[in-house]
């Protein structure tokens, strides 16, 4: 007979896991009025009436010099130049295909925008064009960077380094985009075993790190060979642990990732989910974070 693991309703008090952001940040419903001082200039998320700035949305109002803008809590994602992002192709259209980037409008990759494999250089043929299911096809993920933005908000990307490309073995885990916090580089190698790409768009790919990469590939080659259990089982911590450090809200990067691994450890992967396992591994890890800004 299997056993069956049950919990007795113990009540918890509230705690506030803000996350170390800075300091406490002023929070705004939509039609709060932020100031009535017309001495700011109005940015996203606000608007003026009856010479008072108001909130537009939900989020944390944020003041740049004389600039007051709200930057919302739970959004779409809107692309800007330089940004990495994940993406999962959704149609192979002429010269183009369309992503899927987790934003209003779907993103596009120029077939002029991709490495070709073996690295050449030169310009695009009908060839190219009619073997663009080869390089990639519905369904596929990538990863990339934020070439331009068209005036509609759809951002272009490209492909030409080759950090970026096809993914292959990893699992995929979608988050709210206002959570990942922004770096130099969004490509981590863990301790741990495994690496994340902690993209702009809110979409993180965790994956097992890769031995020696194919210069030759282009970026389109993927390895489909079985991905050993110590490995899987890396990869399932790491999932779990990103799930409980976004339902408390903490900002996702590669410390405070690592951290709440190792916090992790002492429990079986599958209980990092219940709610006070959960909460006492945030915990340490928020504090492991404090401690660190000193």
């Amino acid at each position: 007979m299997a056993a069956v693991s049950m919990r007795l309703p113990v009540p918890r008090k509230a705690v506030g896991l803000s996350g170390p952001r800075g300091g406490d940040k002023h929070l705004v419903a939509p039609g709060d009025t932020i100031t009535t001082d017309m001495g700011y200039m109005r940015g996203h998320g606000t608007y003026v009436e009856e010479e008072k700035l108001i909130a537009s949305v939900a989020g944390a109002v944020e003041r740049v010099n004389k600039l007051v803008c709200v930057r919302p809590l739970k959004s779409r994602y809107n692309g800007e130049v330089g940004d990495v992002v994940v993406g999962r192709i959704t149609e192979v259209q002429q010269k183009r295909w369309k992503v899927e980037t987790n934003s209003r409008l779907d993103s596009v990759l120029l077939l002029s925008s991709i490495n070709l494999p073996g690295g050449e250089l030169r310009r695009r043929s009908v060839e190219d064009e009619l073997a663009m299911r080869d390089y990639l096809q519905e369904g596929d993920l990538i990863s990339a960077e934020v070439q331009s933005v068209f005036s509609d908000g759809a951002a272009s990307l490209h492909t030409r380094s080759l950090k970026y490309g096809k993914l292959g073995q990893g699992v995929l885990v979608q988050v709210s985009p206002s959570l990942v916090k922004r770096q130099k580089t969004h490509f981590h190698d863990l301790t741990c075993g495994a690496s994340v790409i902690l993209s702009n768009n809110g979409f993180i790919w965790i994956y097992p790190t890769p031995g020696q990469k194919d210069e030759e590939s282009g970026g389109f080659t993927t390895d489909l060979e079985p991905v050993p259990l110590s490995d899987r089982e890396v990869i399932s911590r790491l999932r779990n642990c990103i799930v409980a450090l976004v339902t408390h809200m903490l900002m996702l990067f590669d410390t405070s990732i690592l951290y709440c691994y190792e916090a992790s450890l002492p429990h079986q992967i599958k209980d990092i989910l219940k709610p006070e396992v959960m909460e006492e591994i945030v915990l340490e890890t928020q504090q492991r974070l404090l401690d660190l800004e000193g």
